[in-house]
């Protein structure tokens, strides 16, 4: 019996734009000045394909930073010869070993940890020492930093980095107190830092550090602004995934007919109507409610009623020429137009990190 292979024809698809992924690491890059930077792929590089943007931006970053030891593994195993940083170090004493074969940087956070390296035959060469300095996570307080990283270097592990991470740098709080307090702790140590994500990385200069230090830029890289207040664009970042679909339907509503599930959304008027091959079995926010940004032949508009598993509704209203088959950006720029990620997720309660991690498995890949 011969085999058949068939390809899915429904329209949905993500698109990963590896050339906006290298323009905004180089924008970090502009931004740090001195300092080096981990990339951080984390979570499957937000969505985005791991592998991916690691083979993307294997040219021009210092480093990378992720959280699972098989994944900075795999990395090893496909090539890659930068430092890579443990988000979260380690979890178990048999974790040790691999740390030091692939020259694994882990964080230290915990007393834990520092016990499990005591027990270890052999040890990484290099580690960061992680401060808590208000964000109250992980991370030693700063009267127990001195303890850690004397036994840290009894240990042999001389190659130490000092860390935090900043609470409100996207906010109006900023980081004043967070950082006053890291620098207190590390006054005098000599020993290289590690503080700025994007937000700081973007608006504290004073937090980015100089020559041997690092920064850590996330979501910046994939082309998200984290701001409430400032779009990406504004930014000069630019969106690298872009989920993108097609018109299935087209209805006309009379005045006063409804559409969707509990017909949370009733015409005022005769209103044309696309029905979009999406729903949140694909990764799109059920919450989003009437009035998220779509954009259909390239016309931005707004969707109606609420999301289905498998299909959502749009307002035809100002896409006179949108029928059957006609392209639909969900967000990124696509043959539908440009929405701006950041706008679809803070319609439906979200951040954009939320959008690009869930969108489904079943939603077809490719690279632009």
């Amino acid at each position: 019996m011969q085999n058949s292979v068939f390809t899915t024809r429904r329209p949905i698809r993500l698109r990963i734009d590896l050339t906006a992924l290298r323009h905004n690491f180089k924008v970090a890059r502009q931004l740090a000045g001195a300092a080096n930077l981990w990339a951080v792929i984390k979570a499957n590089a937000y969505g985005h394909g791991q592998f991916q943007a690691a083979r993307a931006l294997d040219d021009l970053t210092d480093g990378f930073a992720l959280l699972e030891t098989e994944n900075a593994i795999a990395l090893r195993e496909r090539g890659h010869q930068q430092p890579i940083l443990l988000l979260e170090g380690f979890f178990a004493p048999e974790e040790i070993v691999a740390l030091a074969r692939f020259k694994l940087t882990p964080v230290i956070h915990s007393p834990a940890q520092l016990e499990m390296l005591a027990t270890a035959d052999t040890r990484p060469e290099s580690a960061c020492l992680k401060v808590n300095t208000g964000m109250n996570r992980l991370g030693f307080r700063p009267q127990e930093v001195g303890a850690a990283r004397q036994q840290l270097e009894t240990l042999g592990i001389r190659r130490l980095t000092l860390m935090s991470h900043f609470a409100e740098a996207d906010t109006a709080i900023g980081i004043a107190a967070q950082l006053q307090c890291f620098q207190q702790v590390a006054a005098g140590c000599g020993l290289p830092v590690s503080l700025a994500n994007s937000a700081a990385l973007i608006r504290y200069p004073e937090s980015r550090g100089g020559k041997g230090d690092w920064a850590r830029p996330g979501i910046m890289l994939y082309g998200s602004s984290p701001f409430a207040e400032t779009t990406a664009a504004q930014l000069n970042l630019r969106p690298v995934m872009t989920v993108e679909s097609r018109l299935i339907g087209v209805q006309t509503l009379a005045a006063g007919e409804r559409v969707g599930y509990s017909g949370m959304f009733r015409a005022d008027k005769s209103l044309r109507v696309g029905v979009v091959a999406c729903g949140y079995a694909d990764g799109y926010p059920r919450p989003a409610p009437t009035g998220t940004p779509i954009a259909v032949a390239g016309v931005l508009t707004r969707t109606l009623g609420r999301v289905s598993m498998d299909m959502l509704a749009c307002d035809l209203s100002n896409a006179p020429e949108a029928q059957i088959g006609s392209p639909v950006t969900l967000w990124g720029d696509g043959e539908g137009g440009a929405v701006d990620a950041d706008a679809v997720a803070t319609a439906a309660g979200a951040i954009s990190y939320e959008l690009f991690c869930a969108v489904a498995s079943r939603v077809p890949r490719v690279e632009a």
